[in-house]
């Protein structure tokens, strides 16, 4: 990169512009925040001098005013949305403008017979406005696969399209309006106007009529090299569209295609008119799977004669990773293997509109069964909405999915979406693999077949000197590739850092005139200068190895830190965790904050750059990313939904806790880390004195001392009411005193936190077993350690840890069924345990228990006496770790005649310890807010929820006691089983 380096006078004093200007957004210099900001979803790695959040459109206008000839130096801008660009369009060396943190309001929706209009800030979310527009029966249909956090400014930016174009086409197809800053930082709208009336503008001296003027001249002059150069195909040659800038037949022109693609490069969007569409009343998916990736891409031909919206195809590499995710459980039924053939290649192939439409699409496609290619092994046809939509974010998550390898290699962008006519897709794919073989490299590949763009992403660990270098002639060999092919490099996901192949493909001719046209719109080369064009000789654009790879920063981490942050290190800053949805589990810090550096990906930032410049004994800026990386750290909630929903496994609180021990292994810890640690003592002298233990810990004075040591709302100790009588007794080596006693069926594993406030659920659970036949006993409540583990006091919680497997796996030996009341805590024998303790036996959910036995026939089942209907509240944690917890409790609710609806929600904010601490009130009340209290004191029906900590929360904010689903169930059993056939004697006990 050539950026002059703007020194820190240059950057206070655009500071102090700004704040003189009465700039009202946020802004960020922090080296921290700088290295959260360094990457994207690209293989790229650069640092900003500032980060700045607009809060309004005005804001913009003071930005770009602002960085305009500062002390003589000229600040580079560039904007950025949902930060998952492929190729580092919004990586930068100067002023990142970051619209995803407050401009994300939808301004305007005009409704009409044929769909309607909307106006958006750029911030907006694509599926953020698609809830919206779904109340109203429309959409937004670009349907991009990272619909969750992409932001309309950043698919206008890139002329996104996605699944579907064939019949939906580009995002520029939808612009209707653009609200844009000028270099100058005067405001522009750019629509759809008369040719006689462009040309009037551009006989003005000003910036607006350079614009015009050149746009005019160029699309007019080069009329003819233009339709040569430009591709016939549904993915066209994006940014600075000139093909559609003009239109001599329907008198009409337009700067929106020209921006729409230009990557920011031409002016910054502050506002959007977007056109939208009905919604299809009806899809199908047909799902085809096939013995050879060759024969899925030689079948497409045929599938298209049928007119489907969209033809996915996916490799056999991504399925094979699919298995190892926790979205496959929803989707095995129908992509499973099939006898002794293996499958390469599956396609997904979607038909929607009316009924009618359907119906006939579904009968082309079985009219046309018998010209499909040989390899097709079969196909299935999906109606179910809701296993279409777990279809179709298998696809989703295609790119995150690549990059869970192991190891350090990742499948990577950098060639990944190429396009050339479907009719010639399947031989390049054939050249294309030839290339890729002749390199000796692995690769995934998947994409949208219907339209001939496919992604392909080869399997790299750029950490390798070697095998980063073959990055150039790799790009090289297919940019020319593609082309022989009547192609293009970049089909979907814009240029950014491979501008440098602009002339290769615009031509000799047509390059110029897009200088030309950069210059008109941006003299000073301010705007993303490096990609796609420059204004200014000595700013030329990037070359791809110009630029500072992730890897060339990485390979400098010391070995026991890469192998601590391995995880960090994995991150492809695919940015799920930047989810829009509030009802989304991944991440709740995220979720309330809006803050970048409090969420995985930005905590695997600020690990990697701590550990990084930690081994290169760059001791400031380590402090520094130190500093920042623990105060990311303080704010997460140690919900583990990262380890399971994040599409590469970013297990933040492992990391948080091996980052812990080292930070306080040079630090003395707070009075608070030292009471925590000694918490499950003291629960187990409170449970054996629980009114002394209420007295003193609930009382105004004592509760005062708890606010100075940084505690709230702590829960009052509330233990099983009955003696020891069906309990085992443990010796501290971990086996049954009373060998003697004959095996049961179910042990019931107490734990802590249950057993000292909400005894009464034991209780309940021990008869609920018992009346349904179990015989039971329990093991009376040991230290689990999760907050030794969450503090990073690892060692003591080692010793814990293996104790608890010793025990367990001694019960579980003799073929003891062990079953756990809270999530939490039962997931540790499959989570935290494992790294200390590999031989940890599995915990089960009571629902695991009873669904298997249900399924089993073991279980008979019973009308319920009372009609009442619940809705069930999950605990975060057993939502991503055990996703299927919900759906069988509804299924045992209707086993014994209850009815009960499973409500989606996010994390409650609470998280063990977490809701208690003084300086996390505003985070833990936000997240309660944003998906829990509505749904709680708005509810139509009783509220249930399975979490300890999540019950908890609801009393303490709503006010409301709300219980565990076994406490509904429970007078249901008792009914059911009313003959005394299978109720024991003497084991019947009431919940209080």
């Amino acid at each position: 990169m050539t950026a002059a380096v703007l020194h820190d006078a240059v950057i206070d004093e655009f500071r102090a512009r700004l704040q003189a200007a009465g700039f009202e957004g946020d802004m960020e210099f922090s080296l921290g925040a700088r290295e959260v900001a360094s990457t994207d979803n690209s293989i790229y790695q650069v640092r900003p001098r500032a980060i700045v959040y607009p809060r309004t459109g005005s804001d913009v206008n003071r930005i770009v005013r602002a960085a305009a000839d500062v002390e003589g130096a000229v600040i580079e801008l560039c904007p950025r949305g949902g930060n998952t660009g492929t190729n580092g369009q919004s990586l930068s060396e100067g002023v990142i403008v970051d619209f995803a943190r407050y401009m994300t309001r939808v301004l305007a929706l005009d409704v009409d017979a044929a769909g309607g209009t909307v106006l958006v800030e750029p911030g907006v979310v694509l599926d953020q406005l698609n809830a919206l527009l779904a109340n109203h029966g429309l959409f937004f249909p670009p349907m991009v696969s990272t619909a969750s956090r992409a932001t309309i400014g950043g698919m206008i930016a890139t002329d996104a399209s996605g699944k579907g174009s064939r019949r939906y086409g580009k995002t520029s197809d939808y612009v209707e309006e653009l609200e844009v800053v000028l270099a100058n930082g005067d405001d522009w709208t750019a629509a759809a106007m008369p040719i006689g009336e462009a040309r009037t503008l551009g006989a003005r001296a000003d910036v607006i009529g350079d614009i015009h003027r050149e746009a005019m001249r160029i699309v007019t002059d080069h009329r003819e090299e233009i339709g040569r150069v430009f591709p016939k195909m549904n993915r066209g040659l994006t940014g600075y569209n000139l093909e559609k800038t003009i239109d001599i037949n329907a008198d009409r022109f337009s700067l929106t295609p020209i921006l729409s693609g230009s990557e920011g490069t031409l002016a910054i969007t502050k506002a959007a008119r977007l056109r939208v569409i009905p919604i299809p009343s009806t899809k199908a998916l047909a799902v085809l799977r096939y013995a050879s990736f060759d024969g899925g891409l030689r079948d497409v031909e045929r599938l298209l004669a049928t007119d489907p919206v969209a033809v996915e195809i996916l490799d056999d590499n991504v399925v094979k990773v699919a298995r190892t995710d926790i979205i496959w459980n929803g989707i095995s039924e129908v992509l499973g293997e099939n006898r002794d053939v293996p499958v390469r290649a599956i396609s997904f192939v979607e038909y929607s509109g009316s009924p009618d439409e359907v119906a006939n699409g579904l009968g082309r496609l079985e009219e046309a069964a018998s010209q499909s290619a040989p390899s097709l092994i079969d196909s299935k046809i999906v109606r179910d909405p809701g296993l279409i939509r777990r279809l179709w974010t298998l696809r989703e998550k295609a790119v995150g999915l690549l990059a869970r390898l192991g190891g350090g290699r990742q499948g990577i962008p950098f060639v990944e979406d190429t396009a050339v006519p479907p009719d010639r897709l399947a031989d390049y794919v054939s050249d294309f693999r030839a290339l890729l073989d002749a390199h000796g490299m692995t690769y995934g590949m998947f994409g949208h077949a219907d339209v001939g763009c496919l992604h392909v992403r080869p399997f790299l660990d750029l950490k390798d000197p070697q095998q980063a270098s073959v990055i150039r002639p790799v790009s090289d060999g297919v940019a020319k590739l593609t082309k022989s092919y009547g192609g293009l490099l970049w089909g979907e996901h814009g240029r950014g850092f491979r501008g440098e192949y602009s002339p290769f493909f615009f031509g000799e001719t047509l390059y110029p005139e897009l200088v030309a046209l950069k210059r008109a719109f941006d003299p000073l080369n301010m705007l993303n200068p490096g990609k796609l064009a420059s204004s200014d000789p000595r700013r030329q654009v990037d070359r791809i190895d110009q630029i500072p790879l992730r890897g060339e920063h990485d390979r400098l981490i010391g070995e026991r830190e890469m192998q601590a942050f391995d995880r960090a290190v994995a991150c492809n800053g695919n940015g799920a965790c930047f989810s829009w949805d509030q009802l989304d589990l991944m991440c709740p810090s995220y979720k309330a904050t809006r803050d970048r550096a409090q969420s995985p990906k930005g905590r695997a930032a600020l690990l990697r750059g701590w550990a990084r410049a930690t081994a290169e004994g760059k001791d400031e800026e380590a402090a520094q990313l130190e500093a920042a990386a623990a105060a990311s750290l303080s704010t997460c909630l140690s919900c583990k939904a990262c380890t399971t929903l994040c599409p590469v496994n970013v297990d933040v609180p492992t990391m948080k806790s091996r980052f812990l021990e080292r930070y306080y292994s040079r630090r003395r810890r707070p009075i608070r880390h030292l009471l925590l640690a000694q918490l499950e003592p003291l629960l187990t002298f409170g449970r054996r004195v629980p009114r002394l233990s209420n007295l003193v810990a609930h009382n105004p004075l004592s509760e005062k001392v708890e606010r100075l040591l940084g505690f709230v709302d702590l829960p009052r100790f509330a233990p099983s009411p009955r003696g020891a009588t069906d309990r085992i007794r443990v010796t501290h080596e971990g086996n049954a005193a009373d060998a003697s006693a004959p095996l049961c069926d179910v042990l019931l594993v107490e734990d802590s936190f249950t057993s000292t406030f909400e005894g009464s659920l034991v209780e309940a659970a021990h008869t609920l077993l018992t009346a349904l036949g179990y015989r039971v006993r329990r093991l009376p409540a040991r230290a689990n350690g999760k907050a030794l583990y969450v503090l990073g006091l690892r060692n003591r919680f080692a010793k814990i840890a293996r104790d608890q497997a010793d025990s367990l796996k001694h019960f579980s030996d003799r073929g003891w069924r062990l079953v756990g009341l809270d999530a939490a805590t039962s997931l540790m024998f499959e989570q935290e345990y494992r790294e200390f303790a590999p031989h940890a036996p599995i915990v089960s959910g009571i629902e695991q228990l009873l669904i298997e036995d249900i399924a089993a026939g073991r279980l008979k089942g019973g009308i319920a006496s009372s009609p009442a209907a619940f809705r069930l509240f999950g605990h975060c944690s057993e939502q991503a770790l055990r996703p299927q917890a919900l759906d069988n409790w509804r299924t045992i609710f209707a086993h014994f005649g209850l009815e009960c609806e499973a409500v989606r929600t996010g994390c409650c904010g609470m998280a063990g310890m977490f809701g208690h601490e003084v300086e996390h009130q505003s985070i833990s009340k936000r997240l309660y807010d944003l998906s829990w209290r509505e749904r709680i004191e708005h509810a139509p029906t009783i509220a249930l929820a399975t979490g300890f900590s999540c019950r908890c929360q609801v009393k303490r904010l709503s006010g409301d006691i709300i219980l565990h689903p076994l406490g509904a169930l429970l007078g249901a059993v008792q009914a059911a089983y009313n003959t005394g056939d299978n109720t024991p004697e003497g084991k019947d006990c009431h919940l209080d």
